[in-house]
């Protein structure tokens, strides 16, 4: 990890630092990626206060260690450090996740409220759709089902499945059709995950199978306990 992985933007952001401690703090921030890719919260957490004691007013670096606390569930340490990349860089791209912390502090008003405010209408495509998806599982939480439905139906639903996000659309209005008890178009939802989810970030061939009354078996289950009987 030489640092040079990083965006030409958050070089950018560290030409404010002296050249030792920008070449230190891009590779911490590199290493937290690479660490929350791996599950290794702890590791990751680890870079991103070292990135934040050597460049505290670096929005990248507050922004890695509020990804760490977000990827931990402290929702009010995410909500902190979002807030103030919010407020160094006076950039809206980390509302979707802002909102999605004010829904785990369990606070759906105040969510609701950022969601719908002056900053969501600049933010850029795919930050409107994860904003949609968040703000419709708000609205499953308050039991309305049918705003959970109507907050996905926006104009990148019926988008190419090429697009980063259509996996996870497609998996949000299948998983909310199915809350209606619509079943069979939410079949056809979630068959669009499976063909749009090259990463596998979703389980929606799981979900499909389920649908469809396949049973998944485990092949390698109970192989731990032969192995210890032999």
């Amino acid at each position: 990890m030489t640092g040079k992985e990083l965006d030409r933007s958050v070089h950018m952001q560290l030409r404010t630092l002296s050249k030792e401690n920008a070449e230190g703090v891009a590779q911490h921030l590199v290493m937290v990626a690479a660490l929350l890719e791996a599950e290794d919260v702890e590791g990751a957490e680890a870079h991103a206060e070292t990135a934040v004691r050597r460049a505290g007013r670096v929005p990248a670096a507050r922004e890695a260690l509020g990804m760490v606390a977000y990827r931990k569930g402290e929702w009010a340490r995410a909500l902190s450090e979002f807030r103030t990349v919010r407020r160094l860089s006076g950039s809206s791209h980390l509302l979707p996740l802002m909102v999605d912390c004010e829904r785990g502090l369990g606070r759906p008003e105040r969510a609701l409220e950022l969601a719908t405010s002056p900053e969501a209408k600049s933010l850029a495509v795919e930050e409107r759709v994860e904003l949609a998806i968040v703000v419709s599982g708000i609205r499953r939480d308050l039991g309305q089902a049918d705003a959970a439905l109507l907050a996905l139906e926006i104009p990148q639903l019926r988008g190419s499945s090429r697009k980063p996000y259509a996996a996870r659309l497609s998996y949000a209005y299948a998983d909310a059709l199915l809350a209606l008890g619509r079943s069979e178009e939410a079949r056809d939802w979630f068959a669009k995950a499976v063909a749009a989810d090259d990463e596998l970030e979703t389980d929606a061939a799981d979900r499909l199978a389920e649908l469809d009354g396949v049973v998944l078996t485990d092949l390698l289950e109970g192989e731990d306990d032969d192995e210890v009987q032999s």
